[in-house]
């Protein structure tokens, strides 16, 4: 899945003045797609969320953003074939300076000074709380369309997990009604279209009864 600016801010809790910052000054740049000009989106990738999560835990944590730059920057150097060294190594901490575990679990990487008391930086729990966020944002999303003068709520729905195209809504007040699309604009259309088909077909059969 992707991402733009005011989706990454929701998630990751940065601002979106943050994250145009990081932006500009090339310390976490959009993967997918970088702003061209006014009103054109920064579209980032569900690793550009990884790294940009893991940036502001360590702020969080009392490293200033210009040691974190400093840290990221002496990785890149060291670790030629670590692209995104945020979210592809465990990071550790004490709020002072900043280490890396490496694949020997001995050996700590101190990136910026020595140090001691240590905590970590758990890489797998912030991508699973970011899959939940990502999932409570976009498994249930609620639309209202209009049919016939009245307003119905719909919902569409998403699988994070499995990353599908697909994207499916329903109408719950009106059972068995609902639709699949490969976008959400189609998807609105569709439901659109079935709920007017529904109310037509009650209304055929109604006045069949009455008849």
């Amino acid at each position: 899945m992707n991402f733009n600016s005011k989706t990454v801010s929701g998630i990751t809790g940065l601002s979106i003045r943050q994250i145009d910052y990081w932006d500009r000054t090339h310390f976490i740049k959009p993967s997918v797609r970088e702003a061209t000009g006014c009103g054109s989106a920064r579209i980032y990738s569900f690793e550009d969320l990884i790294q940009l999560k893991v940036a502001k835990s360590l702020l969080d944590n009392g490293i200033s953003l210009q040691r974190i730059r400093k840290s990221v920057w002496y990785l890149r150097k060291t670790m030629p074939s670590v692209e995104r060294p945020l979210s592809d190594l465990k990071f550790l901490t004490d709020g002072e300076t900043i280490f890396v575990l490496t694949k020997d679990s001995k050996v700590i990487i101190d990136t910026l000074k020595n140090g001691q008391v240590v905590f970590s930086v758990q890489l797998g729990k912030i991508i699973d709380e970011l899959k939940g966020e990502i999932k409570a944002l976009d498994n249930r999303r609620k639309y209202e369309v209009t049919v016939m003068g009245r307003k119905y709520a719909v919902y569409l729905h998403t699988d994070v997990e499995e990353g599908r195209d697909l994207v499916e809504i329903e109408c719950p007040e009106l059972p068995g009604v609902s639709s699949q699309s490969q976008t959400t604009e189609e998807a609105l259309e569709k439901i659109r279209t079935a709920i007017g088909d529904y109310l037509r077909l009650v209304k055929k059969d109604k006045s069949r009864i009455v008849s």
